[in-house]
């Protein structure tokens, strides 16, 4: 910055929005709510990548869900009206869980363009009036966020596998090998994150277009054959299922409930793509074959009951199945991006909301702020999902566990839209609460039967969400208790400012930036400076980065400046939570506003607290442990803040706990 200051700073009192203030490339996007981020070259190119990305997950389901209708314990008996009954309720699921629920009502449900849980915890906790319910919606979108990486950690395991089981119905010597492949392809997929997920999603779409038309090739030359599976259409089936089946029906309900995971996915990538690309591609290529290909499957089972076992891969002629192999192969990689693209997504949000503590985010594009990579959280990912398929060794196997969390977090998802319906909606409340309350209903019924698969496996994605809520969990209660504690310390910047007044400090040469947590006080490094050096530098900026519970935030009102005294200044940025703060970026933004900047004369002085364990009430020792834990483990904040680590001074305080 420059030596000389303003001519006539303006009083503590005044602050200065910015008003043309450029965006700090790549975190500010100044598109419209919902814009596609991925693919600049128009809806169709992005509804191509979307394909890639989006619905990958969803759209590898007819590998296993129609045959574990059928596989005892969980299944149902072999019948003409079973068959017709377990299709019409995979695709009256797919048009009441993932048409109406998702793709019509909430993808309109959008935070700013953002989805996914905590994007809707968020989003409900603004609209709620009374504050003693805004800390229990948070803490629902926590554990959603937590189901969701259990899901994160399945989607690869068992897409994969189903995939690579094709093996064994081609060659059945080739069995032993199925583990084996499978492992080598999940190690390619997670190693390719580091790509990009637009770089991903534009080698991906292609790939699941063909998928796409493959599985209704397949559907029709099998309906054809057999025209009395269309009577599936008439949910009547349906209902005779259940009247036919009893508990054992309600117990098949998890396996009919394989075809609609995915959904969750689609929400939590749709600020990824944008709703517009989600929903051509949904209507026009994904809904119309997964039908035609589940009515195939349905037809195939009316006339050879033997087909059971992979009435998939027997809808295609013995010598289509090694390309059918392949390609499957190919499309169940891309139903685990779907979902690690998801994780990453949620990764950062729970990040910049307060729940995980500082770890390293990669932007993967120079332009587009949807692109991200974790490195963190993509092997965490990897190991997990090794570790499922060294336990479980088969698609059939893991079943039990894949519906349990995803259907935990449709229902969780859907009684908060349930809840934003009925505080927001103003005309036709009841009408709209009627229709989303059945489809609540729905997912109540999923999750139930899933539920009761607990001992079969589902017991692992329950364990995951439980730790990894835990850890969400702490980390916020540790912040907050540890930014009280730290608060008592501190002086408001009146009281500091009378103390300069009445006893200067010495004069260093150059601007020191100091980081504060709080934009009402003064940091904690700044009082050290004048406490133990009795010193500090002609020009001071404290720089506050202020989380905002909204995707991205607009460019006029990321910065505004607090002049304090003459040579003390305050300024405040504010993020959303799909943003990365950047320390530099600023102070270049704040240099527009008259605020001078020379990066040369800059220094950047950051705190850095130590938690200490201490009998002090609160949080139970063992999470002030872990909290102080996670606490030594986290990015350092000049890291996580773009500060050059050259000039950079860190100074380390202990705080009780």
């Amino acid at each position: 910055m420059n030596a000389a200051e303003p001519q006539s700073p303006p009083s503590s009192d005044v602050k200065l929005e910015t008003s043309s203030l450029p965006p700090p490339t790549p975190l500010a996007d100044p598109r419209p709510s919902g814009w596609m981020r991925l693919v600049p070259s128009g809806t169709r190119g992005v509804a191509l990548a979307a394909l890639g990305v989006v619905f990958g997950d969803i759209g590898t389901s007819p590998l296993y869900a129609m045959r574990q209708c059928f596989m005892l314990p969980n299944g149902v008996s072999h019948s003409t009206n079973n068959v017709l009954g377990a299709v019409s309720l995979i695709l009256w699921s797919l048009v009441m869980v993932i048409t109406v629920k998702y793709v019509a009502v909430m993808l309109k449900t959008d935070n700013r363009g953002e989805g996914g849980v905590l994007a809707l915890s968020t989003l409900l906790s603004r609209a709620t009036r009374d504050w003693r319910l805004w800390h229990p919606v948070a803490m629902v979108g926590v554990l959603g966020a937590a189901l969701f990486f259990g899901d994160g950690f399945l989607t690869p395991a068992i897409s994969v596998l189903s995939a690579v089981e094709g093996v064994a119905v081609a060659a059945p010597n080739l069995e032993r090998f199925v583990v084996p492949f499978t492992l080598v392809i999940l190690l390619a997929l997670f190693a390719a994150q580091r790509k990009g997920t637009g770089a991903v999603g534009r080698v991906f779409g292609p790939v699941l277009v063909v998928w796409f038309l493959a599985l209704a090739t397949l559907g029709v030359m099998s309906i054809i054959s057999t025209p009395q599976i269309l009577q599936a259409l008439n949910p009547y089936y349906g209902a005779e299922f259940f009247i036919n089946n009893g508990r054992q029906g309600f117990i098949a309900l998890s396996c009919v409930f394989l075809a609609v995971t995915g959904g969750e996915a689609l929400y939590a990538d749709m600020g990824h793509f944008g709703r517009l690309p989600i929903r051509n591609a949904w209507f026009q290529l994904v809904l119309p074959s997964l039908a035609l290909n589940y009515l195939g499957q349905g037809a195939l089972l009316i006339r050879d009951p033997t087909a059971v076992e992979s009435p998939f891969y027997l809808l295609a002629p013995s010598w289509l199945l090694p390309p059918l192999i392949m390609l499957a192969t190919a499309a169940t990689i891309i139903a685990s991006q779907a979902v690690i693209s998801g994780v990453f997504s949620v990764t950062q949000q729970a990040l910049n909301l307060g729940y995980l503590p500082r770890i390293r985010i990669l932007h993967s594009s120079e332009t587009e702020i949807g692109q991200i990579y974790v490195p963190t959280m993509n092997w965490i990912l990897f190991a997990g999902t090794v570790l499922l398929v060294l336990m479980f060794k088969s698609s059939d196997a893991l079943a039990g566990a894949y519906g349990i969390a995803v259907s935990a977090t449709m229902l969780m998802a859907g009684v908060m839209v349930d809840m934003l319906a009925y505080i927001t909606q103003k005309r036709r409340r009841w009408l709209t609460l009627s229709l989303l309350s059945s489809i609540t209903l729905i997912d109540a019924a999923f999750f139930s039967s899933n539920v009761l698969r607990i001992v079969e496996g589902g017991w692992f994605p329950i364990a995951v969400a439980l730790i990894i809520y835990t850890l969400m969990a702490t980390w916020n209660e540790g912040r907050r208790t540890l930014n009280w504690t730290i608060s008592m310390e501190q002086s408001s910047s009146r009281k500091f400012l009378d103390e300069l007044a009445s006893n200067p400090p010495a004069k260093v040469p150059g601007t020191a930036v100091y980081l504060a947590s709080a934009a009402s006080t003064i940091p904690r490094t700044m009082m050290q400076s004048v406490r133990f050096h009795g010193s500090l530098h002609e020009r001071n900026v404290i720089l506050t980065f202020s989380s905002a519970e909204v995707p991205t935030t607009d460019a006029e009102e990321r910065v505004s400046i607090d002049w304090l005294a003459p040579g003390l200044v305050r300024v405040t940025a504010r993020y959303g939570f799909m943003e990365q703060p950047n320390a530099v970026a600023i102070l270049k933004s704040a240099d527009e506003l008259g605020l001078p900047y020379k990066p040369e004369e800059t220094i950047y002085i950051v705190g850095r607290d130590t938690p200490i364990v201490t009998s002090k009430r609160g949080m139970a020792n063992w999470r002030k442990r872990l909290f102080a834990l996670m606490a030594r483990n986290s990015q350092m904040a000049a890291v996580h803040f773009g500060i050059p680590p050259h000039k950079t001074l860190e100074m380390g305080t202990q705080t009780p706990l």
